[in-house]
């Protein structure tokens, strides 16, 4: 067992190191600009992802809002099971987030799909809204990248294709944009 944690630890390290370095300070500047022009932040994704897009909205919305006087427009569009299921229900599940976007979405926003795979069709249904009604679309997705990687115009890509590894890092590059507000209030 040791030395398969120890493997495991390993890979996780060359995961992290595949963060692209570049693509997430692009996307700190995007926030930035958001934030200034005081436009609305959407984030959402299945799964370990859906768990990561709602600490995400927590961290960016209390965290770094707290640090900075002035609060980030941010909404996790995975924590109104109510409405989802509604949505689910009455129209199908791909239409889980663009349903919410309907309400909220307007040009100058910015809609974040977080996917392992980049495939999930509710996430593409909502990029493909989002960037027909001119919000900036943001693919944060691993290895394999997906169509998501095609419709959205910034794409993270974190170079694995194992799901625990990859949501470990796709939290970590969500943290850096969280902290990068919270350790740099000025900059904002």
């Amino acid at each position: 067992m040791n030395q398969w944690i120890s493997d495991y630890l390993t890979a996780q390290k060359a995961t992290l190191d595949s963060i692209p370095v570049d693509a997430v300070a692009r996307l700190i500047e995007q926030l930035r600009a958001v934030f200034k022009a005081d436009r609305q932040v959407f984030v959402f994704g299945n799964g370990g992802s859906a768990a990561n897009a709602s600490h995400f909205a927590t961290d960016l919305g209390k965290g770094a809002s707290d640090k900075l006087g002035k609060r980030f427009r941010v909404l996790s569009l995975t924590d109104n099971v109510s409405w989802m299921t509604a949505l689910g229900n009455d129209y199908s599940y791909e239409d889980v987030f663009v349903g919410q976007l309907h309400n909220y979405g307007q040009p100058g926003d910015v809609a974040i799909g977080v996917s392992v795979s980049g495939n999930s069709p509710n996430c593409l249904k909502a990029l493909e809204w989002a960037k027909k009604n001119r919000l900036r679309t943001v693919a944060l997705v691993g290895a394999k990248r997906g169509r998501m990687a095609e419709i959205a115009e910034a794409v993270l890509v974190i170079n694995d294709t194992h799901y625990g590894r990859v949501e470990d890092a796709q939290m970590g590059v969500l943290h850096i944009l969280c902290y990068a507000f919270m350790e740099n209030p000025q900059w904002a």
